[in-house]
């Protein structure tokens, strides 16, 4: 009995460590890539992490914007579901994690509103473009059949998704997020929202930029990174068309926005949301824990 009594007293710290690690002083908002969703079927698009953060004392909210759409409109409908966020809560700010497209989407809402933002972070973002949006783009002509076929691909997905996941409001654009997508795009969304941007390609941005809010980002340099995960094949081989390393659709470089925090991670762009199913390398950091070390990190910072 004094045994188990000595261990339960020299856990106690640990344990109190461990409650409120994830409390930051504004609420989360997790913002899904293309073809993303909040919940579908009854699984989550950032699988495990909501729970990984709120058990701990982070105040979590899923946003739900549309699967395919260009940057500007997601960042409406984002900036929509804040403003509910913060009515709800009472907060005066956010902290905004977007993953693949999300990271341009909570750009766009960090531009437009900071007065709303505390926090934006960018995990494996397309914020310069995607190689494999630009190889798309070139092997299909604006105006074919193909173009027409793999729209009406497109389009029938995204339905679906947005249909099981209780979204069947939003609008469904496959044309306008493949040409924000691109480098191109890109360009030309970054022209318009540049902040938290590096001043060269590869670099860092500020951490805190000019409109006050504070920029992050990380992804993996990962394509088959578990035989288990059924996916990472066809990450292996949409990886092998990049020039840069990069998790299967994003070049590391085009992640970086702001503070980075890491790009050497053994994760591909499934990975980096604990997807699928938690199965990832088996010697890596488990992505819950990322985002965990995240919000204590934003905790310290007051946010």
């Amino acid at each position: 009995m004094k045994r188990w009594l000595l261990v339960l007293l020299c856990a106690l710290p640990i344990l109190g460590q461990a409650a409120g690690y994830t409390q930051t002083r504004y609420p989360i908002v997790l913002v899904h890539g293309l073809f993303g969703f909040d919940r579908l079927l009854g699984v989550d698009y950032f699988y495990g992490i909501p729970q990984a953060l709120t058990r701990d004392g982070a105040r979590v909210y899923v946003a739900k914007v549309s699967a395919t759409e260009s940057s500007e409109r997601r960042g409406e409908q984002l900036l929509k579901q804040v403003q509910q966020v913060l009515a709800i809560t009472g907060a005066d700010k956010i902290n905004l994690i977007g993953h693949s497209h999300g990271g341009p989407t909570i750009r766009y809402v960090a531009s437009v509103a900071p007065e709303l933002v505390a926090s934006a972070t960018s995990v494996g973002g397309a914020n310069y473009g995607s190689e494999i949006a630009d190889l798309v783009r070139a092997k299909v002509a604006p105006g074919s059949v193909t173009e027409k076929l793999a729209v009406a691909a497109a389009s029938a997905l995204s339905g679906v998704i947005s249909l099981l996941s209780g979204a069947s409001q939003l609008p469904q654009d496959p044309l306008a997020t493949l040409d924000a997508l691109t480098s191109a795009g890109a360009q030309r969304f970054n022209q318009r929202y540049p902040e938290g941007l590096p001043d060269q390609y590869c670099g860092e941005g500020p951490l805190q930029a000019a409109n006050g809010v504070y920029y992050f980002s990380w992804s993996g340099r990962g394509n088959m990174t578990n035989i288990l995960d059924p996916v990472d094949p066809a990450l292996a081989l949409t990886g092998s068309f990049f020039s840069e390393p990069n998790d299967g659709l994003v070049g590391v470089c085009s992640s970086h926005l702001g503070k980075v925090i890491g790009t050497g991670y053994r994760m591909n762009h499934l990975d980096e949301v604990n997807q699928s199913f938690g199965i990832h390398h088996l010697f890596e950091t488990d992505p819950v824990t990322l985002y965990r070390q995240h919000a204590n990190r934003l905790q310290r910072l007051g946010l």
